[in-house]
């Protein structure tokens, strides 16, 4: 009588037991849900929406017939004087949104209501040397941990319930001019994240750590001549070096300050099991320091995730002179073409044209130009590989200060910067943000010292018409045909969504929010955020009803590069706000 009385309350307390870490596995993000993330409306646990970066929704109750009436319902400021540059995507899980501020900071809000439920203020020492401003594009989340880089070079997790950190590890010395402004990526359990700096000519690299612990697990330089390692037992083990061999289509000793640094961070192809990352300028600027290809700078390169084996890779601009860089986002898509299923990435590199891959190869299938004026090459051949204007090239110094000045278009902050385009799978058409400008740019003479500016370059940028710099594209990746473009007068410098529903969102330096019919362009609904939008906008279902979210707050490189273009925006408010909007049921009419 008495064994039952005492093994019940031991049976109950094993089947609470499983029911709270059952709770728990549930409340946390898995490998699953990381890679289902385009496939759940009710989560965005992924940055690009998806593992391969689509940016594209399947929600389609708000859509062309209905956008007119959606609203804001809350909105949340970052609050304090850091208002400047946000450029996070925002993340929602279980009705928490998650997202990152300039100057190194993250915040939990309740997606309902945009209470602040957390925030975690890293601290960041004075000598820090970002580039491109203060600025940070988000999170990753996995288990029950946020993840984000700092502007220190430090990978850091928190707590996704109090934002308390669980571990910091240190990436890079930031005094060399090493910073981390991507977000992160976990794929096949690994926390996955690339560097910034090279304007001071760091050896950009892709690392791999285990996210419960933070211990590194693999290495991969992107510059020819460094070994690779992967660790364990904490011990490192030679894994290759990239390229093969050192100096190779480097001079000298310049591939060890070769820059080529990962600093967009990257996507993932689960068809391939390839992580798709691109790589930016080669150090320093002026070419004539360095003939050669300069591998592996500005080229996409695809990686195998569990070791970081460079698998292959496309250089967009071999022998890069325009600080063209490489590290525009690599999209995953599919098309038939001939009755074939073609396994494609899509990519609008700075340098003016949009390439086609065979993204199980990186093969050239096709490039063409995707802006009105490229002067700096006359085209590409059959394998991919740009035709150089050689008078565009900037002369070298030899005994005067500097070399001769050229006017090359479009202008190093490119046809297309970070901010990252859609697809839509609907329309087969690819969303583009891009600029119209070109720049007068010199070379100048330059030696290498750890911490400082490595550019040898000056520069000029200049609007190329007077009504507008910013042209959001339809691309049909297919054709290269432009299928409809609408013109913006100062530069974009934010993200892009597509929808089921028919609809485009970005935002604009101006302001605004901004919907467009994805067949036609047609701009269907704006709202004024009150600041420049240069965050990449997100939607999601809660509660039967769809929402949209979007950063708010004028900030990153153009009004600290930008030259002649600068006066076009020098009135602009910075800003920190999280703005979100829904439609309202009663409003919610037959979709399109």
């Amino acid at each position: 009588m008495t064994q039952p009385a005492r093994r019940q309350p031991f049976v109950l307390s094993l089947l609470l037991s499983a029911m709270l870490l059952s709770g728990q596995a549930l409340a946390g993000v898995t490998d699953q849900d990381i890679l289902q993330d385009p496939k759940n409306p009710e989560q965005i646990v992924t940055n690009g929406l998806g593992v391969q970066g689509q940016r594209y929704s399947p929600l389609d109750t708000l859509n062309v017939s209905n956008v007119k009436d959606l609203r804001p319902v809350w909105a949340f400021s970052f609050g304090g004087e850091k208002q400047r540059g946000q450029q996070a995507q925002p993340m929602i899980k279980d009705g928490v949104m998650y997202m990152t501020g300039s100057y190194s900071r993250v915040f939990a809000v309740d997606a309902r209501t945009g209470k602040k439920l957390w925030q975690y203020d890293a601290r960041l020492p004075d000598d820090i040397r970002p580039c491109c401003d203060v600025i940070n594009r988000g999170v990753a989340l996995y288990g029950d941990l946020v993840f984000f880089g700092t502007l220190d070079a430090k990978l850091v997790a928190l707590n996704k319930d109090t934002g308390k950190v669980v571990w910091s590890k240190k990436v890079a010395d930031h005094k060399e001019g090493y910073s981390i402004s991507a977000a992160p990526l976990v794929i096949n359990g690994k926390l996955i994240t690339g560097v910034a700096g090279g304007e001071f000519g760091v050896v950009g690299k892709i690392e791999a750590y285990d996210p419960k612990n933070g211990d590194l697990l693999w290495t991969r330089p992107t510059v020819e001549g460094h070994m690779g390692y992967t660790y364990k037992d904490g011990k490192a083990v030679e894994n290759g070096i990239s390229g093969g061999e050192a100096g190779k289509t480097w001079p000298g000793d310049l591939w060890k300050t070769g820059g080529a640094a990962p600093w967009l961070g990257g996507y993932y192809d689960p068809e391939t099991n390839l992580l798709l990352f691109g790589t930016g300028n080669p150090a320093p600027w002026n070419s004539h320091l360095r003939p050669g290809d300069n591998l592996y700078s500005s080229s996409r390169l695809a990686l195998n995730p569990d070791d970081g084996t460079i698998k292959w890779h496309f250089q967009s601009t071999p022998h890069d002179g325009w600080d063209y860089d490489g590290v525009n986002e690599l999209v995953s898509f599919n098309y038939t073409e001939g009755g074939k299923e073609i396994k494609a990435a899509a990519t609008a590199d700075r340098n003016g044209f949009f390439y086609v891959l065979d993204r199980t190869n990186g093969k050239f299938i096709r490039g063409f130009p995707f802006v009105d004026k490229i002067t700096w090459a006359t085209g590409l051949d059959k394998e991919g590989r740009p035709i150089y204007n050689e008078a565009s090239r900037p002369g070298a110094p030899g005994t005067e200060a500097k070399g001769s000045s050229v006017f090359v278009a479009p202008a190093f902050l490119g046809a297309k910067n970070w901010m990252p385009m859609a697809y839509n799978k609907d329309t087969g058409l690819f969303y583009v943000p891009s600029n119209e400008w070109g720049m007068d740019i010199w070379n100048e003479g330059i030696a290498y010292k750890k911490g400082a500016a490595f550019l040898g370059a000056g520069f000029t940028i200049k609007p190329l018409n007077e009504d507008y710099i910013g042209v959001l594209r339809a691309i049909d990746p297919k054709t290269g045909k432009e299928v409809w473009r609408h013109k913006n007068f100062a530069p974009l410098w934010g993200g892009v969504l597509t929808t089921k529903g028919n609809l485009v969102f970005t935002g604009t330096p101006e302001g605004f929010l901004q919907a467009f019919n994805a067949k036609t362009g047609e701009k269907v609904w704006e709202f004024q955020t009150g600041s420049g939008v240069l965050g990449s906008p997100v939607t999601w279902e809660m509660d039967g009803e769809q929402y949209v979210s979007v950063l708010s707050g004028w900030g990153g490189a153009v009004p600290l590069w930008g030259g002649e273009v600068a006066k076009r925006i020098k009135d602009f408010n910075q800003g920190g706000m999280l703005w979100t909007f829904k439609l309202p049921k009663d409003l919610v009419v037959a979709k399109h």
